[in-house]
């Protein structure tokens, strides 16, 4: 431990001097025309052949971002809020982009879908993957349904971890440490041997924390909620022969911590353990015209909640979770060039589901059996779509067929034309249909209602992208309207108190999205703003969630300048608008506003000489007070500093 301490005064002496030098971060993202990305058509495209809105960040800023987790990053791309990415670590959070419930943004690494059957939603959490792990991020900004399926209805996001790249094996280590005694410890080797690549990537996270929960009164000393976490990233590569890839990917994190008992509540007893277990193997045959690609994976997740009685608190309630989701899927894709003008992209896709959850709740008096749920379903699809391109004019129409071996059968499409005009304006314009299938909870719980359909959505969407000046001066705007039928919701009759889910009539949200960019030889630096509102009625047309901790307004800057070759820093500032909450402590339910907040964060990056670099990322500079959750804390001023050396 006093290593530990060493290391953090150290990289307190970094910050210091960095700072006597004027610091400023920037966490923008990247969006350049005659860049590629493959997440949007599966297939890699440049951005300027396609018409939909799609974000990277790249490998140069996940680098410049390292002292930060993977919902913080993200919630620095416009439209898109991490709601609670700033709670205790390992708090869950939520991912909401242009305005979507969780749950209806899919979540790929390596292109690969990863969901959590065993949740209420689907939704996969994003705490458990180390930030050190990443490549690059691609976020597919609208609806996806048409070539993804279930929950891509506001869009996607693809985690591409960090795969084999040049001949030889390469390894580094870094280590860092910071506030709420949080130490990060990380080593990765990577490279071919010949026709063989290999990545493997190991890290290492414990917080002490603070605590999750606010403290009502101030002086009941609630205590620190602490987080663990143990992840390894492996990627395999085999060119088998010119012609035929094999690869294959394998991701594991077991997290650990403690919990409050909820909103405004201690609990000094109540802890979790969660694993995540994620393999794929895919093969990939070339062609003359195009490729066929083969893709298998597995995603597992294990949830274990204890809370035993606590002789501190009086408390002699016992609850225990544990709650199992395994999800099988497998896809074989064909990318194929028809002639000049077409290219089509066709798939099949077949997806398991399965749970297994127990559920113990005992006290003085009352001990029922436990909750014992035991459920699963599969979704067959077949999808394609044809991409035209023409001169200036492209265009893409898609549909996708999809079975359900409980709400039977959907259909989904896609119309998608495009401008690209003097090689530095594109005009879009989207009209797309998505579904999100009712999940294994929400079916077959103890509040489950098995004659739930499928929430169905309509989305429609205009924009442009300008390159102003080339690959210098860029400014783009989105606006969007989703209509979504058969909402999911939560029911509590208010005579008999009953719960259950129920479709109810309708969501409705639009908005819109503004992004400026620049980009010099040593200046990069960005401004965005973003608007989305809506409502959520009942089958009655009664208005029952006003978008719940999704603000209306968020808007944000970033500046980031290379001093000279060794040292570079920057800032970046997020101002995240009123948002509606609900307070659960009364019945029936009511909405609290939460204030607009402002958070201004800085990295600064120092590079000794080619092995060895240091960082510190300087987080919520002007140290507000704010409430992300009702009832619970967020991080006031807090840092990370570190060192990375790389071996050879």
């Amino acid at each position: 431990m006093k290593k530990n301490y060493v290391f953090v005064a150290a990289g307190l002496g970094l910050v210091q001097l960095a700072l006597l030098s004027t610091a400023t971060q920037a966490q923008d993202t990247t969006r350049v025309l005659n860049g590629v990305e493959v997440t949007a058509t599966r297939s890699p495209k440049k951005l300027s052949d396609i018409g939909r809105v799609v974000e990277v960040i790249s490998n140069e800023q996940i680098v410049r971002s390292q002292g930060k987790t993977l919902p913080e990053l993200l919630n620095t791309v416009p439209g898109i809020t991490f709601s609670g990415a700033e709670n205790a670590p390992g708090l869950s959070s939520d991912v909401f982009l242009r305005g979507a419930s969780t749950g209806n943004t899919l979540i790929l690494i390596d292109g690969f879908p990863v969901n959590n059957s065993s949740s209420i939603d689907n939704s996969y959490d994003l705490n458990a993957f180390p930030l050190d792990q990443i490549d690059h991020i691609e976020i597919l900004k609208g609806t996806g349904s048409t070539l993804y399926g279930s929950d891509a209805v506001a869009g996607v996001i693809n985690i591409i971890t960090k795969h084999p790249k040049d001949q030889g094996l390469k390894s580094n280590v870094q280590a860092s440490g910071g506030s709420y005694n949080t130490f990060n410890e990380a080593a990765g080797l990577n490279g071919k041997i010949n026709n063989t690549g290999i990545a493997v990537n190991l890290s290492n996270t414990d917080s002490r924390g603070f605590p999750a929960a606010v403290d009502p009164t101030g002086k009941a000393g609630f205590e620190n909620d602490g987080f663990h976490q143990r992840s390894v990233s492996i990627n395999l590569n085999q060119q088998v022969t010119q012609k035929f890839i094999l690869n294959g990917n394998f991701q594991t994190s077991y997290n650990t911590g403690d919990l409050p008992l909820g909103a405004f509540k201690e609990d000094k007893t109540y802890t979790y353990n969660n694993t995540f277990l994620f393999g794929g193997i895919g093969a990939k045959l070339l062609l003359t015209k195009g490729t066929l690609s083969l893709n298998v994976s597995q995603n597992d997740v294990w949830n274990h909640y204890n809370d035993p009685p606590s002789v501190l608190l009086n408390d002699s309630t016992h609850q225990v979770n544990k709650n199992i989701g395994k999800i099988t899927n497998v896809e074989a894709i064909l990318n194929y060039n028809l002639s000049k003008h077409f290219d089509l992209t066709s798939g099949a896709d077949f997806k398991y589901s399965s749970t297994s959850q127990y559920s113990l709740y005992n006290t003085i008096g009352y001990n029922p059996p436990p909750s014992i749920l035991n459920a699963n379903n599969s979704i067959t699809s077949v999808y394609s779509s044809l991409f035209y391109k023409e001169g200036i004019f492209h265009m893409e129409l898609g549909g996708r067929y999809n079975h359900h071996s409980k709400y039977g059968n959907n259909f989904t499409y896609t119309i998608n034309p495009s401008l690209f005009l003097a090689d530095q304006f594109k005009l879009f314009a989207t009209m797309a249909s998505a579904f999100k299938a009712p999940s294994l909870y929400q079916l077959f719980s103890q509040y489950g209602n098995q004659d739930l359909k499928p929430e169905t959505t309509t989305s429609y969407e205009a924009g442009f992208d300008w390159e102003i000046i080339k690959n210098t001066l860029s400014f783009n705007t989105a606006f969007y309207e989703n209509n979504t039928k058969d909402v999911i919701y939560f029911f509590t009759d208010p005579v008999s108190f009953k719960s259950f889910y129920k479709n109810g009539a309708s969501q409705k949200d639009k908005g819109f999205e503004s992004e400026l960019k620049l980009n010099l030889d040593k200046l990069t630096a960005s401004a965005y703003a973003a608007y989305v509102t809506g409502s959520l009625t009942d089958e009655n047309g009664v208005v029952t969630n006003y978008l719940i901790r999704r603000p209306k307004n968020t808007y944000g800057a970033s500046l980031y300048y290379q001093f000279i070759k060794s040292f570079s820093a920057g800032l970046s500032y997020k101002y995240t608008g009123d948002r509606t909450d609900q307070n659960f402590n009364t019945f029936p339910y009511t909405n609290v506003t939460l204030k607009h907040y402002n958070l201004l964060d800085a990295h600064l990056q120092y590079s000794v000489n080619k092995h060895i670099s240091l960082f510190a990322d300087l987080k919520n500079l002007l140290d507000e007070k704010y409430t992300d959750w009702l009832g619970y804390n967020t991080r006031r001023f807090n840092f990370m500093a570190g060192i990375k050396y790389q071996i050879n």
